[in-house]
């Protein structure tokens, strides 16, 4: 994206930027009563939002595995209810709700009530809202979110941010390429505007640091064959509880898991790259294709090979 529209005051609407368009209607329809409800993911990137993925999606029994992304995630609940563990609270967003996820912090996903959730979610890269933050806020330094959920609906505090990032995913699924970027700069810009604060002091590092940034490198290195815990500790001078603590309190995540989510997003470079899945499993340490599919889902929300047909998508209609 690059600098060109001033944030819109959440009390104007000149020219029409935010087109009507009723919450539940942009999500996947709803079931009919009686019958199972469906599960539907789309997961595309539009050549009008570079450093942005998009995920349109209704889960039900689908459940995200603990993690983290490098981009943040930000999304409005269409209907129904996700929950999620997030910086240590558990949170239920509903309708209407925006759900605002730092980067590289952990969290979960899953449906909050038995008929699921549905949602339009946008993953902008951390230079893409650092640019937007530098514009609008120079000197506030990468944005944070304090509030994971904040009510969208009409009256509350994110029904401006709301309505803009429900109508610039759209845009963006018509393939309208200048709605898309204007209205998707403005409701970043409101975002950071409205709702970002300064990033807090970091922490004190926890002891045994040393040796968890050592495990990191070596896990980072050895995708493929990574060692036992023992020889990890062995390999960091630590005792193997006291690096799983360390390491735990330190990312979030156990060793295990944290290689999981590297395998992940390494794969995801791989498949950006026109790399054919099954060859991506071996390269990253999955022992078949079957077991990357189940990893890559519970952390991107779609399978690989429709991650990788993803590529662009313009829907002119």
């Amino acid at each position: 994206m690059t600098p060109a529209d001033p944030v819109v005051p959440a009390s104007a609407n000149p020219a029409g930027l935010v087109p009507a368009e009723p919450a539940a209607s942009a999500g996947p329809a709803e079931p009919v009563p009686g019958t199972a409800p469906a599960e539907a993911a789309r997961f595309w990137r539009s050549p009008a939002l570079p450093g942005v993925d998009l995920l349109k999606a209704r889960y039900v029994t689908h459940r995200f595995t603990r993690h983290v992304h490098e981009q943040y995630a930000i999304g409005v609940i269409l209907s129904g209810v996700e929950e999620f563990d997030y910086r240590g609270a558990r949170h239920r967003a509903g309708a209407g709700s925006l759900v605002l996820v730092d980067p590289e912090q952990v969290h979960d996903g899953h449906a909050g009530v038995p008929g699921g959730w549905t949602y339009r979610m946008l993953y902008p890269s951390v230079e893409v809202i650092a640019a937007v933050a530098a514009e609008l806020l120079a000197g506030r330094g990468t944005p944070y979110f304090p509030e994971a959920v904040v009510p969208g609906a009409p009256g509350t505090p994110g029904a401006h941010a709301a309505a803009l990032l429900r109508a610039a995913h759209r845009a963006a699924e018509l393939g309208d390429d200048l709605a898309s970027s204007t209205l998707a700069r403005t409701a970043f810009g409101a975002l950071v505007r409205d709702h970002a604060a300064r990033r807090p002091p970091r922490p004190p590092l926890p002891a045994g640091d040393r040796a968890v940034r050592l495990a990191r490198e070596i896990l980072h290195e050895r995708l493929v064959d990574p060692p036992t815990l023992e020889d990890l500790a062995r390999a960091v001078e630590a005792r193997p509880f006291a690096l799983l603590r360390a390491f735990k309190a330190a990312t979030g995540l156990p060793p295990h898991t944290y290689l999981n989510t590297l395998r992940v997003r390494r794969a995801r470079a791989l498949l950006d790259s026109g790399a054919p899945a099954a060859r991506v499993a071996a390269e990253v340490g999955f022992t078949d294709q079957a077991h990357l599919n189940r990893h890559f889902k519970r952390i991107v929300g779609v399978p690989p090979g429709a991650y990788q047909r993803a590529g662009t998508y313009k829907n002119h209609r």
